[in-house]
């Protein structure tokens, strides 16, 4: 995804200006050491469960407040620095914005994306 792309495209949807107040975004990456033992990583393997992501997606665009969710994970054999997880939300207020992203980055993460690390030796 090409946030600034995204974004400049969003602006267009009619109700836009009516409607938000505040954007926020979430580009992920892949690290160069885990989470678990800190140990460096060479690559991460990732599967994405699109059916899952689309329906956290219209899930949390019906929350009060909530212009638009926007969500794409990436999928594959990745490496540390490219990205993996993006996330736009649109909303009236940042009190509308701010816990629906952090809600639907971890929902995703928990529930729809799934990684194996491959770790340098």
């Amino acid at each position: 995804m090409d946030i600034t792309k995204t974004i400049a495209q969003l602006k267009q949807e009619p109700g836009f200006a009516e409607n938000v107040g505040m954007l926020l975004a979430h580009n992920g990456v892949v690290r160069g050491w885990s989470r678990g033992d800190g140990k460096p990583v060479s690559a991460v393997t990732v599967k994405v469960d699109h059916d899952k992501i689309e329906a956290l997606r219209q899930e949390y665009e019906q929350k009060p407040g909530i212009f638009r969710v926007l969500i794409e994970a990436c999928e594959g054999t990745l490496k540390p620095g490219d990205d993996l997880l993006f996330i736009i939300v649109a909303g009236a207020l940042r009190e509308d914005v701010k816990p629906v992203l952090a809600e639907v980055l971890d929902r995703v993460k928990d529930e729809a994306v799934t990684k194996s690390e491959a770790k340098l030796a």
